[in-house]
């Protein structure tokens, strides 16, 4: 069956270039264009379209205010097309966070008439409409097993002593962004350093970065090679032009380091590349050391690094079904045997920490 696709941007130029672009596709239909949202809001209620493409900057209604009523009244997967100026990018950033599943820079959509279709443009329309969109917000509900207690440690003097991770690695892909913006929603000021690969067009990666860094109360921003460790800071993958990984130094005795090298389970940077780096560099005698977490997401990137990960003692947590709009990833995880629990995503957060807490006295 035909993916049906609806174009809201007010420019003539881009919505033809847009039509044109999806129409070569066999199993794309563009049902219909509009260019500016009450326009597109009355070719929704009477077309149905599978997945709307949306401008950010329009007349009238601007596109995350119309892209807030989209969530709200008539759930759909929306795709951003954005300008990859910092404006362009801040936007996009927040209309991540407010439920969009992907986006693309403007910049990257070539004007040429026999242009491929190298900017990805129908793969995200494909992976768009094979999306649940509000399951974050309105989990099917089901009972889920007590979460799994992290083995206690008794101290010098016969307390239970805190097993918090000593470093943290996340995974995300499609609709990672919201999902991201919850979990770190839980994080306390003083998080262990937390490293995190989430699919995204580079030239939107430091946007979403301080995006994240207004929210939360621990420090975020994107990771530099070299850069040491820390409390307290979240450090993301740049984009998609090296992998990040974690190699020995630094006062709390890792870093961060950025490599080139070949796609990995497709994508660069790799969720697999992290959680297998971050296994090798720990091993087996200091994998207790570690929590890696798979959210959700479109394929298999992270599944075996975070496998790398358990087999050396790490705790893992894979995101449940439920609360995820694509559960590609973590269901690769949970089926190759890598994930000791499986939660639905407001869980995840208090998981991690649960053990941290002081015990009574």
């Amino acid at each position: 069956m035909s993916i049906r696709v609806l174009i809201v941007d007010d420019s003539p130029l881009m919505r033809a270039l847009l039509q044109h672009r999806l129409e070569r596709e066999p199993d794309v239909t563009v049902v219909g264009t509009a260019a500016h949202a009450a326009e597109a809001r009355q070719l929704m209620k009477t077309l149905d379209p599978d997945v709307v493409t949306l401008d950010i900057e329009m007349p009238g209604m601007d596109g995350l205010s119309f892209l807030e009523k989209i969530m709200q009244l008539r759930p759909t997967p929306v795709i951003l097309v954005s300008g990859a100026t910092e404006a362009g990018a801040s936007a996009t950033a927040r209309g991540l966070q407010l439920g969009a599943v992907g986006c693309i820079a403007k910049s990257k959509l070539s004007m040429a008439p026999g242009a491929t279709d190298d900017d990805g443009l129908a793969d995200i329309v494909r992976e768009a409409a094979k999306m649940r969109i509000g399951t974050n917000q309105s989990p099917i509900p089901r009972p889920h097993p007590a979460p799994r207690k992290s083995p206690e440690v008794m101290n010098a003097v016969g307390q239970v002593a805190s097993t918090r991770p000593d470093v943290i690695v996340i995974g995300a892909s499609t609709g990672g962004v919201e999902a991201l913006h919850t979990l770190l929603g839980d994080f306390p000021e003083d998080c262990p350093p937390t490293l995190i690969v989430q699919h995204i067009n580079g030239c939107f990666a430091g946007a979403i970065a301080q995006s994240f860094d207004r929210a939360v109360r621990p420090r975020v921003m994107l990771a530099q090679s070299d850069m040491p460790l820390e409390r307290g800071t979240v450090l993301l993958a740049p984009g998609n032009e090296r992998h990040l990984q974690v190699a020995a130094g630094g006062a709390l005795g890792l870093r961060c380091v950025l490599r080139e090298g070949d796609l990995q389970s497709g994508h660069r940077p790799s969720v697999d590349r992290l959680f297998a780096s971050l296994a090798a560099t720990l091993g087996a005698n200091h994998g207790t050391r570690a929590l890696g977490v798979l959210l959700t997401g479109m394929g298999q990137d992270g599944a075996q690094g975070m496998m790398q990960l358990a087999s050396i003692g790490a705790h893992t947590i894979a995101q449940n079904q439920e609360s995820c709009v694509v559960f590609g990833m973590p269901r690769a995880a949970i089926e190759l045997g890598a994930a000791r629990e499986v939660l639905p995503l407001d869980r995840i957060g208090s998981a991690i920490f649960a053990s941290a807490k002081a015990p009574a006295s």
